[in-house]
């Protein structure tokens, strides 16, 4: 049995599709919009159920509103368990605004809402995090509940995979690392697989070179993954030589969830026993057949379609 668990943000995804992006002052017209669930915790858990994982697990938060039964109804269509997604009276269910152009780029501006409140462990969390393989984090939440979670889970024996995104310092000064990093070194140090994109690798390090900024990143964490898009992804350990693994070459409708479908299909592949080479071909061609679809959650693939994408059948 695979259990993945899943701690992070829940958003509604209100999305506009223009040509191209308006510049600070312009107003252009768009030709499309789509409201869809998201959110980078809950796009994970969408894309580990999808690609076959036994039991997906989501923490989180949402507001007692019509999105919040949306988001929560979502999760569940796609096979994620959600009775430890906390309903909040004091927010709003989170939301991500997005506008996508033509290129399949995309510019996202995220406001938390009942996300924000995710601040520590809720009763019945810990024993959660405690009965899963691996557990999915990222940074659309406070720092403060990314770091309970990744502790607890570090106290079970529990496999933690970070998405370090939105890559920004932290707003607690005291969890400021005194290295320069801006993710708190007590939360680095209960990680044991980093998956930044070339940016956040870029941003967290100083470096914008992926393989030295991999490098620099190995002082912190065991084991590094940096999606470098289009080019595919790098794999770095401390012991164990780079390794390079090209994504299928496609052409991009949707940029939007790509990483988190990317990080969710690795996390299946990786528990269910399968090598990092091959788990990141998988991861790849997930995240491949996911740019060409519109939306985050919306777009992630089934198993038998990465499967078939992989084996060279897809019809």
């Amino acid at each position: 049995m695979t259990h993945i668990a899943v701690l992070g943000s829940t958003n509604m995804d209100l999305i506009a599709y223009v040509a191209k992006a308006p510049q600070r002052g312009e107003t252009v017209t768009g030709r499309e919009f789509r409201t869809l669930p998201g959110g980078k915790g809950a796009n994970q858990a969408v894309a580990a159920a999808r690609a076959g994982a036994d039991n997906v697990s989501m923490i989180g938060a949402v507001g007692a509103d019509a999105f919040g039964t949306q988001l929560r109804s979502a999760l569940e269509h796609s096979g994620v368990d959600t009775d430890l997604l906390r309903t909040v009276d004091t927010a709003a269910t989170g939301t991500a605004h997005i506008v996508v152009d033509d290129e399949g780029g995309n510019a996202i501006v995220v406001i938390p809402g009942a996300n924000g409140t995710l601040t520590a462990l809720a009763p019945g969390d810990e024993g959660l995090i405690a009965s899963a393989d691996t557990l999915l984090l990222q940074l659309e939440i406070p720092v403060e509940g990314v770091l309970a979670a990744a502790q607890a889970a570090r106290r079970h024996g529990v496999r933690t995979v970070l998405t370090p995104a939105p890559a920004q310092p932290s707003p607690s000064s005291q969890l400021r690392s005194s290295r320069g990093y801006p993710i708190p070194p007590e939360l680095l140090a209960a990680i044991d697989l980093l998956v930044p994109n070339e940016h956040e690798a870029a941003t967290l390090t100083g470096i914008t070179d992926p393989h030295a900024a991999a490098k620099a990143l190995l002082d912190q964490v065991p084991e590094v993954v940096v999606t470098l898009g289009a080019r595919g992804s790098l794999y770095a350990a401390r012991d164990a030589e780079p390794v390079l693994v090209e994504a299928p070459h496609v052409t991009a409708v949707d940029t939007t969830g790509a990483g988190d479908t990317f990080v969710g299909t690795l996390a299946v592949a990786l528990t269910q026993g399968g090598s990092m080479p091959d788990a990141l071909a998988w991861a790849s061609t997930a995240a491949a057949l996911s740019v060409q679809r519109p939306g985050a959650s919306a777009s992630m693939p089934y198993r038998s379609e990465i499967d078939n994408e992989a084996n060279g059948t897809a019809s």
